[in-house]
């Protein structure tokens, strides 16, 4: 029988606040075990939470920005569950009344398409601790340096027919919450985690099929395998007659194969109920508004502007748009040109795409570190685009320009690297070089046409790299006719 995948996605993505969501506790990664906690987030007897205002801004935020309606009166519930690294016993979280609901976003599908997945909800939540297992002594450690920590839960609608589907929503939704400031999106620290709900219905069949649960898949790699797992047992199941069973399960990314963790629970399982300790979230225009401005101008609205109006291609403008940091740093080289034309805005894309982004990953260096500024770079653009210097030798400038910090034209001033346009001295050498090679250029006027490389390259050798390469071949051309 063949079968249709039916796939949502929960992804929970950590806000960068400072604090925890409840308490003033700080939410810096890798400090020692337990030193991050106060009574409020281990769950002592009579404390009060305390609303973090910051984390309720980054959520609205991801709202707008995922295209939802935002809640303006919102309010927390008690989803009541045991777990040993949950402290208070039940979790903190948004059930009836989320801050953000009715949302969408686009994603490119392998094929060069598009697809709308809807975005049923986002809500808040606090995080709950992390259990160490000894792999020596049959015990397990508390770490309540996560609990408390502020979260977004993004609930996606089962609109996924493919794991390689879920890979995109979960790389656009990663660059997604980076560029917007809400997240640092790093999947190895579990700032960025995600939970796949997977079934199967027979082709055809409107009635969805039995859901599983993946649970806490922390990288895009994990994700896809995770599904394309999942998706291959559960056809062997039904295939054999048998039954899928609502349950969330565990993936071993070593063994590449899910356990089962525990049976799936409905939300009567949990028993929510209006948190008493915490009045509802009100958000007014003011609020939303600063909000809403607070938003940089989106990827997808970037890429449209960079193929649109600067006509580069599509490839170049999903790199460009990768990250806020690198595209920013782009609009400020094409903002140091002036009006740029889409020949201007390709060579500026190309040495963001190249040299720049090669700098970093050699060196290690973020762009807010980088030695050449997006100022430099234009001034480097500018000298190329003038004839002062060639394409090559702008690399030898470059390089010089992130070893010394020194603008591009104060290092041609001072190594003599102006390239020579001089059409006179440059005829010098040509005849020169064509006198001295007679057999080559009598090969050449009998049609071996590739030598033209050996003169240009000789030419070069001649005035030390700094001969105009339009001058050379013209006068090359014209000479040996």
């Amino acid at each position: 029988m063949e079968y249709e995948v039916v796939i949502g996605l929960e992804i929970h993505a950590q806000l960068k606040t400072n604090t925890k969501i409840f308490c003033g506790c700080s939410t810096a990664f890798g400090a020692e075990p337990n030193s991050q906690t106060c009574p409020v987030c281990t769950g002592m007897p009579g404390v009060l939470p305390v609303l973090n205002k910051t984390a309720v801004a980054y959520a609205a935020r991801a709202g707008v920005a995922t295209n939802c309606t935002i809640n303006r009166v919102n309010r927390f519930a008690r989803k009541n569950y045991f777990y040993p690294d949950l402290p208070l016993g039940y979790q903190i979280t948004q059930f009836a009344l989320p801050i953000a609901e009715h949302g969408h976003l686009d994603i490119e599908l392998p094929d060069g398409g598009t697809k709308r997945i809807g975005i049923t909800r986002i809500h808040m939540e606090n995080d709950a601790g992390k259990l160490n297992h000894d792999p020596m002594r049959p015990i397990s450690l508390v770490n309540l340096n996560r609990a408390g920590v502020p979260l977004i839960e993004i609930v996606s609608e089962p609109d996924m027919r493919s794991a390689a589907e879920a890979g995109v929503l979960v790389r656009k939704m990663h660059q997604l919450v980076r560029h917007i400031g809400v997240c640092d999106g790093n999947m190895e620290e579990g700032s960025l985690r995600c939970d796949a709900n997977v079934s199967l219905r027979p082709k055809g069949q409107e009635e969805f099929g039995t859901r599983t649960e993946m649970k806490n898949l922390n990288s895009f790699r994990n994700i896809e395998r995770a599904i394309r797992y999942e998706i291959s047992r559960q056809t062997d199941i039904l295939d054999n007659g048998g039954e899928v069973i609502q349950e969330t399960r565990l993936w071993n990314a070593d063994k590449e194969i899910s356990t089962s963790m525990r049976s799936k629970e409905d939300a009567h399982d949990y028993r929510y109920f209006p948190d008493p300790d915490l009045l509802p979230v009100v958000i007014d225009d003011a609020w939303y508004d600063e909000i809403v401005k607070s938003l940089p101008e989106l990827p997808d609205a970037m890429k449209a502007r960079y193929v649109e109006t600067l006509g580069l291609p599509v490839g170049d403008a999903e790199v460009l748009t990768s990250t806020l940091e690198l595209a920013t740093y782009f609009d400020a080289c094409l903002a140091a040109l002036g009006t740029p034309t889409p020949k201007q805005a390709k060579l500026a894309a190309n040495w963001v795409m190249g040299s720049v982004l090669a700098l970093l990953h050699t060196e290690g260096m973020s762009l807010a570190t980088v030695p050449v500024s997006a100022d430099m770079l234009a001034g480097l653009l500018t000298l190329v685009e003038k004839d002062v210097i060639s394409g090559t030798m702008a690399k030898t400038v470059f390089e010089e320009m992130a070893a010394t910090g020194k603008e591009a034209k104060i290092i041609v001033e001072e190594k003599g690297l102006a390239q020579v346009s001089d059409t006179s001295e440059i005829e010098g050498i040509v005849d020169t070089i064509l006198a001295n090679n007679p057999s080559e250029v009598e090969a050449f006027r009998g049609g071996k046409k590739k030598l033209m490389g050996f003169f240009v390259g000789q030419v070069m050798k001649a005035t030390k790299g700094k001969g105009n390469p339009k001058v050379v071949n013209q006068l090359l051309g014209e000479k040996l006719k």
